[in-house]
């Protein structure tokens, strides 16, 4: 992953920070609970505390930052470094000369009455074991503390470690400084760098996948991807819908939410800062949909096959004409630098949309856009009940053939329409494995190649050697994942030996051709 240019990121004045009140009110609330967690012996009230850690660090700790650098943040932490041990040299000594006096004054008391000093001295060490015993359990706390914030910190910066190589030279940083008893000044600097960093530049984009907070309410780039991808499919099941058909073929050269969504980041961050990409709202989402649809045209043709058919009936013949229609359709997608040109991107924002698109972040693209799925378990169970079956009825004759076809995907999309997925366009109904359904998942950017891991419920498309030992590239048969273990990919598959059956294949079996990934 290629650096992170600190000059375009940290251009802007203090003021940037005034959007992400939101963010030092949550860091304030992480303050609070581990002093909590502490049970630090403060007349501060608990929000005061947190409100003054704030208050006293954010100013000087931006402003460095902002002013110098990351160079010179490392400089200021080394400077805190050394500056913190020479206080607490000279702490050790005064309490080292203190405890010396104090010894010295308490033998003279013993040397002048000798009963009365014993006493003393009894006295003194039963004091002496309180103090010990109070400072073992004041060490406990803080190592409590900063285990604490520790822990706090890893979970802040979970994304963050992905994405940005400065960011984790920062945090081997706090990692080794954490031990030598700086964090109270280190944690809130870096964090504060971290959010001033990353939610006013076109990166923050890469964190729009997060809960922020663990509200669960707050839309996520991902869950707002997966209601498009809805859409998308919602038009083609239309248009199918629309126009009855024989056969149909997609013809797609599809938008990639890779190229949509540096887009969407360079046109609202519009070239200089100036929107944090984090949170979603609705004006956000309007726009990202706007660019969706400019990126991605949808639209038919048909052809029609017109014969006539002569019909014998009990007296008489009837001559009919027959219209079959082969529904053809197109998706039209522009990539990102035709969008660049159509919203007159300027110099800076091209350079922004350039950055995005590298491969470097390929890893982090794939969070943002796929988020997290399960897959389902209920068309598996309808695929297991069918196990056993000989002949493929009732698949192909449930799909409106006559006589027995070819009926792997007969049955794969015959356990989908038991489930609904069908009329919820989440799986389509599709005879042939390739025109029909690989290329209907690759439409609606559902498609993952060999390699994927998939889950349960995910379809599985196969690309076998044909008579001369070669693999074409097209879809040749098709079943459902059952489940993985141990580096093996396990199906429920129709027609395999004319019956259902299970089968398995190694994960990278270059007879799998790839995968439909249906948005249970």
């Amino acid at each position: 992953m290629s650096n992170i240019k600190i000059r375009n990121s940290v251009k802007s004045t203090i003021k940037q920070f005034d959007r992400v009140a939101n963010y030092s009110k949550k860091l304030k609330d992480n303050i609070v609970d581990v002093k909590n967690k502490s049970n630090y012996n403060n007349e501060q009230t608990e929000t005061e505390y947190g409100e003054n850690k704030i208050n006293s660090t954010i100013k000087n700790g931006i402003d460095t930052f902002n002013k110098y650098g990351q160079k010179s943040a490392e400089k200021l932490i080394d400077k805190l470094k050394q500056e913190q041990k020479v206080d607490l040299m000279k702490k050790n000594i005064k309490n080292s000369n203190m405890f010396h006096k104090n010894s010295i004054k308490t033998i003279k008391g013993t040397t002048k009455d000798t009963g009365k000093g014993i006493k003393t001295a009894k006295n003194n060490a039963k004091k002496l074991k309180k103090i010990n015993k109070a400072r073992q359990k004041t060490l406990q706390k803080m190592k409590q503390t900063a285990n604490a914030i520790k822990k706090a910190i890893k979970i802040t910066i979970k994304t963050v470690i992905k994405a940005i190589k400065a960011i984790i030279r920062a945090l081997n940083w706090l990692l080794i400084l954490l031990t030598g008893g700086l964090w109270i000044f280190v944690i809130i600097i870096i964090i504060i760098c971290m959010i001033g960093l990353l939610v006013a530049s076109i990166f923050g984009i890469f964190f729009s996948s997060e809960n922020i907070g663990g509200n669960t309410q707050t839309k996520t780039m991902s869950s707002v991807v997966s209601e498009l991808n809805r859409e998308f499919v919602g038009k083609i099941v239309q248009i199918q819908k629309d126009n009855p058909y024989k056969e149909y073929d997609i013809n797609s050269n599809r938008a990639d939410w890779k190229d949509i969504l540096a887009v969407y980041a360079v046109k609202v961050n519009n070239g200089d800062n100036s929107t944090e990409l984090v949170t979603l709202d609705e004006n956000k989402i309007n726009t990202l949909k706007e660019i969706f649809w400019e990126m991605n045209e949808v639209n038919f043709t048909k052809d029609e096959n017109r014969y006539t058919k002569k019909i014998l009936h009990f007296s008489y013949t009837e001559t009919v004409e027959i219209v079959e229609v082969t529904l053809h359709i197109n998706i039209n997608g522009k990539n990102a630098y035709e969008m660049a040109d159509k919203y007159n991107f300027n110099e800076e924002q091209r350079k922004q949309l350039e950055e995005l698109l590298k491969d470097d972040y390929s890893t982090a693209w794939a969070s943002v856009i796929y988020g997290t799925s399960a897959g389902s378990n209920d068309i598996v169970n309808v695929a297991v009940s069918q196990i056993g079956n000989t002949g493929g009825q009732p698949y192909w004759s449930w799909y409106g053939f006559s006589k027995r076809e070819e009926w792997c995907a007969c049955f794969v999309s015959w356990c989908a329409n038991q489930c609904g997925y069908i009329e919820a366009g989440i799986i389509p109904k599709f005879a042939s494995c390739h025109s029909e359904g690989v290329n209907w998942f690759k439409a609606c950017n559902l498609w993952r190649e060999r390699g994927y891991i998939p889950k349960p419920g995910d379809i599985i498309f196969f690309d076998w050697l044909d008579e001369t030992g070669i693999r074409n590239g097209i879809a040749d048969h098709v079943g459902i994942v059952e489940k993985i273990e141990n580096g093996k990919v396990y199906t429920i598959e129709g027609n395999t030996s004319d019956m259902c059956d299970r089968r398995e294949y190694d994960l990278y079996s270059e007879n799998i051709l790839g995968y439909g990934t249906p948005m249970y």
